[in-house]
């Protein structure tokens, strides 16, 4: 009888193998094999990586995983968007022989002449008494010299490696060469931000046969915009890119292709407004980063200096109304940066209280000190933004 008891109890009772796995041991269980455990983005087709948010960054993964074909023959595919983008444009030389069309683009052509023959301080200082007749004008102060100093650098470059060309023929073909760059801007700036090679050729493909910018960029047409819409979109992939990294290079060469912009065009006032709206868009949906500081805080620094380089701009960075979103965006997020981090030591309801009251008197401060320059005509919107908001005013 005992020995009967004595193995039932030992068959009831739990053996020390039977026990029971430790939460250790059941996670190191349903862990997976695979060492890679980031999350999908975007669906089965995304690419994996650890959240930008939280510091990390999207590590790089073949190619055939993105997009579903070899990277040589995406950048095959690319290579074709680029020459269609080129070969598209030269309708008008062939039926028309290399002439520079049209009233504009003749007078670059001429200042971009007098820049390859003279010299780029000569440049600056010409007078040129045949343009605005009788009166003349200063060339140096009244144009924005960035697609005169890219053909004459173009042209500089050839004769330096003796390939003979004449300057007309590179102010011809300018606008068709960058069209091929700006294809591949948008191929850049469309990965960057969807993860997708794919979706980027697409953009690329758009960007090389959409009608109203081929009529801007035509073989012939020398105008600014022929490379001033390839720094518009090389300008929006450089930040995406600094603020998906947080790298202080990146930032620095957003303010660089900045600063060429506002060499190039007067459109560089569009640049520096999108760029703050975003910042303000992203503080406000709680997606603030150190990053995202890091980004802005330097393109807005180094890019504000640059561009007061160029003479036909000046301090009207500073003095212009189209440029008043930025500075008061970086004031802003400087006080951001603070707040965020004595959040981070200091009792947050006390620290909120004072936060807000701050912020209230700091955000009618700068709107009164705003309202009261424009009222006493301390600053002005120049005609480019008032026909933005106002289609008619050209007519007025």
């Amino acid at each position: 009888m005992k020995n009967n008891a004595a193995s039932r109890s030992r068959r009831g009772s739990p053996s020390p193998a039977a026990a029971p796995p430790s939460t250790e041991q059941s996670s190191s269980m349903q862990k997976p094999k695979s060492s890679s455990s980031y999350a999908t983005i975007g669906g089965g087709g995304g690419v994996k990586g650890t959240d930008p948010d939280a510091g990390g960054a999207w590590p790089e993964e073949p190619a055939e995983i993105r997009t579903g074909f070899p990277a040589v023959m995406k950048y095959a595919i690319l290579a074709m968007i680029c020459a269609l983008a080129f070969f598209i444009r030269l309708f008008a030389v062939v039926r028309y022989e290399s002439v520079i069309h049209e009233f504009d683009p003749y007078f670059n052509f001429r200042t971009t002449k007098f820049l390859a023959t003279e010299g780029f301080l000569d440049f600056l200082n010409w007078f040129d008494d045949r343009g605005w007749y009788p009166l003349g004008r200063t060339i140096g102060g009244t144009i924005y010299p960035g697609l005169m100093a890219t053909a004459a650098s173009f042209y500089w470059i050839l004769h330096a490696l003796h390939i003979t060309i004449n300057i007309r023929n590179v102010c011809v073909f300018l606008a068709p060469l960058f069209a091929a760059n700006t294809a591949v801007a948008s191929y850049l700036l469309t990965t960057e931000v969807t993860k997708r090679s794919s979706t980027g050729l697409l953009a690329a493909a758009f960007t090389a046969i959409v009608p109203s910018y081929i009529s801007r960029s035509v073989g012939g047409s020398y105008d600014n915009e022929g490379v001033a819409i390839f720094a518009l979109i090389f300008v929006f992939y450089l930040w995406i890119k600094s603020v998906n990294t947080g790298s202080m290079m990146w930032a620095c060469l957003t303010a660089l292709a900045y600063f060429y912009m506002v060499a190039a065009w007067g459109g560089y006032v569009f640049i520096i407004n999108i760029i703050p709206i975003y910042v303000v868009v992203m503080v406000v949906a709680g997606r603030y980063s150190s990053r995202l500081y890091i980004a802005y805080s330097t393109f807005y620094a180094l890019g504000s200096i640059m561009a007061m380089q160029v003479p036909f701009v000046g301090f009207n960075v500073v003095k212009q109304a189209e440029c008043m979103a930025s500075h008061g965006v970086f004031i802003g997020i400087q006080g951001y940066a603070v707040g965020h981090y004595l959040f981070s030591v200091i009792d947050a309801k006390v620290l909120q209280r004072a936060f807000l009251a701050a912020a209230v008197t700091l955000v009618s401060g700068v709107a009164a000190v705003l309202v009261a320059a424009q009222l006493l005509g301390l600053v002005q919107w120049t005609g480019r933004s008032l026909t933005l908001l106002d289609p008619t005013y050209a007519s007025k």
